[in-house]
């Protein structure tokens, strides 16, 4: 696992001061870019879907999209998009959550999910867990189990696992990274 992750952390780049002073912007375009990187992310989080016995991928709006529908597919999985509101069409489920100011809600499609589903949601990268505590709540109103939670990278300094962990009600939240 040491290889991989610096394969991973040798492709994501360090953007000072973006999107606002400040901020050091975690780039993953490099690693897009890179098939040999892309293609072992990809089978990372695959092997990850697989140990949590799950049947469905969800990725979270919108690099989620970019890491789950891969995932998705080598683990031999449906997959789900949870997008912002007002993005799907259809009857869906929709799900509030705060942010640092103000809020935001995302939806998912009620009938991607039922009661036989093990859900495993993708996203890039962890930071507060608002939005991953928001689609495991929408993943449960929506009738399925959550699976666990992966992610390419978690910023442990913004405290998203300690957020996330009581609403996994014991799901993993595997990081391939950590900073």
């Amino acid at each position: 696992m040491t290889d991989i992750r610096e394969l991973l952390l040798s492709r994501i780049r360090d953007v000072a001061d973006y999107p606002e002073p400040g901020v050091m912007f975690k780039d993953i375009t490099p690693l897009l870019a890179d098939p040999a990187a892309f293609t072992a992310l990809t089978d990372a989080l695959a092997e990850i879907a697989g140990r949590t016995g799950a049947t469905k991928v969800v990725g979270l709006e919108a690099r989620g999209f970019i890491l789950g529908a891969p995932v998705a597919v080598r683990a031999g999985l449906g997959f789900i998009p949870v997008r912002k509101a007002g993005k799907l069409p259809g009857a869906t489920l929709a799900q509030a959550y705060d942010l640092e100011y103000g809020s935001a809600e995302i939806e998912v499609h009620a009938e991607d999910l039922s009661a036989d589903d093990r859900v495993l949601v993708v996203d890039d990268v962890l930071a507060t867990g608002g939005t991953a505590e928001a689609s495991v709540e929408l993943i449960r109103r929506a009738g399925a189990e959550v699976a666990g939670l992966a992610v390419l990278m978690e910023l442990s300094f913004l405290h998203g696992r300690a957020r996330l962990e009581p609403a996994l009600s014991g799901a993993p939240l595997e990081a391939l990274l950590t900073v």
